[in-house]
């Protein structure tokens, strides 16, 4: 039991890090000071689970049980996480997608106790200073945004802070990054969202948003102090709208240990996810046309990535960046748009303009990937069409939540015949189609992020480098078992997912060592080193008895 923070009588009960409630054992009662506090019970830790997980399931709504996880996380912090590892599968929906896009929506109405570290205009010159507020003296992994471009659901200010509250505990369960080394930014710089500046209970900087120069200056100055805090800290910028993702990125990446999560980290799980792929349809990676629908940070970004990596298996750069093609509102982008952002530049192709159908036919992809923030944009006729085109389509409906996905995994399912090979970004359920039990994959980031941060963390490597994420990328689609592609299931199940990281982690931290980026020496045994940095949350020798 730590006692760096409190080590004698009921303050032991009031912090997430000492608090074990019923499980001091009587000795522990004794020596601490905790004798008439607690009930006569002794309880282990699988006991107080399954308290936990009991009063989870009796709730009706989702935002009932993330409120009450929250609470749990604030007053148990180890029952919290051994909860969330164990059952992973019923809890991540819960802590992330699809429910944290509700939480968010209602941040301020829900909110109980604060978590975090808040930057606003007001701290110009003080963010420095400010940092020394928070509590723990080593952070390793940083999750920032500025509410801009939250999932699909646009501007929520201050409210955003949800979304590095959950990433974060996403980092611990799935990847063992110890809690007290985990922060959560939240950059808020005001809001545009009118509903937010008329609700009286908003908690974030009631004006509109800070742009231009002032807003640079603000987070040059939170970089800058983070860096210099925690030299070594990981920093993820998260949800910032897409052209202010990619300036920042490419502002940082080389400068200060960073990458951004919404361009890199969806792009390797969905490179992983195109590569399982090829298992079942039989096509060769370096054959794929692919086709992108929304052509914001996240789907250029797994463009970027994607073009890497058929560079890698012998195409030139002008033939990778010819298999991807874009469509967005206005159409398929061609060289002849006068409308494109420059980060769309490298896919506008000598094409004539057209529409998405008309593209479809055109093109002929062999994948069919939507990041588009736009739910049903994936209709029948699209559905259909791919299955035309190809005997196995592959389509990913990859937007976040669940409301906003492109179709579901039922409609990709029914409407090609079952043939469609189908990954979203929040979770559906299984399809029986046809006496057959199909299991859509998630494609969501949570296989990606926390095994990239624990690889990076534990060598300490200078910078997040492309040759990472494609490691990180072909690691995962390894992953994948033949009975699960038998099933049309592109990602192993998130059961595993605390063992998928750490082998992330394992090719991430052996491509710093080899391209010379990591600062610690080598270990002896890199894997058993990894593993030895991953936290286990329980209560060790000091267990209750039954």
């Amino acid at each position: 039991m730590s006692s760096t923070i409190h080590d004698h009588g009921f303050d032991l009960l009031l912090h997430p890090s000492t608090n074990k409630s019923t499980a001091f054992t009587l000795e522990e009662r004794e020596r601490f000071g905790l004798r008439g506090l607690l009930p006569a019970q002794v309880s282990t830790m699988e006991r107080q689970k399954e308290r936990v997980l009991e009063n989870l399931r009796r709730k009706a709504y989702d935002i009932e049980r993330y409120i009450a996880l929250q609470a749990l996380q604030n007053r148990n912090e180890r029952l919290y996480y051994r909860a969330l590892i164990d059952h992973i599968d019923e809890l991540m929906p819960i802590v992330y997608t699809p429910t944290v896009g509700q939480a968010c929506r209602e941040f301020a109405h829900i909110f109980r106790q604060p978590r975090g570290f808040y930057v606003t205009p007001s701290d110009k010159g003080a963010i420095r200073q400010n940092l020394d507020n928070w509590p723990e003296p080593e952070v390793r992994v940083v999750v920032v945004t500025d509410g801009e471009r939250i999932l699909g659901l646009g501007d929520l200010g201050a409210n955003g802070m949800g979304i590095p509250i959950g990433k974060l505990a996403l980092y611990t369960a799935c990847a063992g990054i110890a809690p007290e080394h985990c922060l959560p930014v939240m950059l808020d710089v005001g809001t545009n969202n009118e509903e937010l500046l008329d609700d009286p209970l908003y908690l974030g900087v009631p004006e509109r948003r800070v742009r231009g120069e002032h807003y640079d200056d603000l987070v040059e100055e939170l970089i800058t102090a983070l860096a210099d805090k925690w030299p070594h800290a990981l920093i993820q910028f998260e949800d910032f709208l897409t052209p202010n993702a990619y300036r920042l990125l490419q502002r940082y990446r080389d400068r200060v240990f960073c990458f951004n999560d919404d361009i890199q980290g969806t792009a390797a799980v969905a490179l992983a996810g195109v590569l399982a792929s090829t298992r079942i349809t039989g096509l060769r990676f370096e054959d794929l046309r692919i086709m992108f629908l929304g052509a914001g940070s996240a789907a250029t970004g797994i463009a970027d990535l994607t073009a890497n990596a058929l560079v890698a298996s012998g195409l030139s750069r002008k033939e990778a960046v010819r298999r991807l093609s874009f469509v967005d509102l206005h159409g398929l982008l061609v060289a002849s748009r006068t409308d494109l952002q420059e980060h769309n530049l490298p896919y506008a192709h000598d094409d004539t303009e057209m529409g998405f159908i008309d593209a479809l036919h055109n093109v002929r992809p062999h994948v069919l990937i939507g990041a588009t923030g736009a739910p049903g944009t994936f209709t029948r006729e699209i559905v259909e069409t791919m299955a035309e085109i190809n005997e196995r389509p592959v389509i990913f409906a990859l937007s976040n939540p669940t409301s906003r996905a492109e179709c579901t995994a039922e409609q990709a399912y029914s409407w090609s015949g079952g043939r469609a090979v189908f990954a979203s970004g929040s979770p559906f359920g299984s399809v029986e189609f046809e006496g057959r039990l199909l299991r859509p994959g998630q494609g969501n980031n949570a296989y990606i992020f926390p095994g990239i941060g624990l690889g990076a963390v534990a060598c300490q490597a200078e910078r997040v480098s492309e040759p990472m994420f494609l490691a990180a990328a072909r690691t995962l689609a390894s992953q994948v078992t033949q009975a699960q592609l038998d099933e049309g299931t592109l990602y192993p199940p998130l059961s595993e997912i605390r063992r998928v990281s750490a082998q992330i982690a394992l090719a991430v931290a052996s491509e710093a060592y080899a391209d010379g980026l990591a600062r610690l020496p080598a270990p002896e045994n890199l894997q058993e080193y990894i593993l030895g940095q991953m936290y286990e949350p329980s209560y060790r020798s000091e267990e209750g008895s039954s």
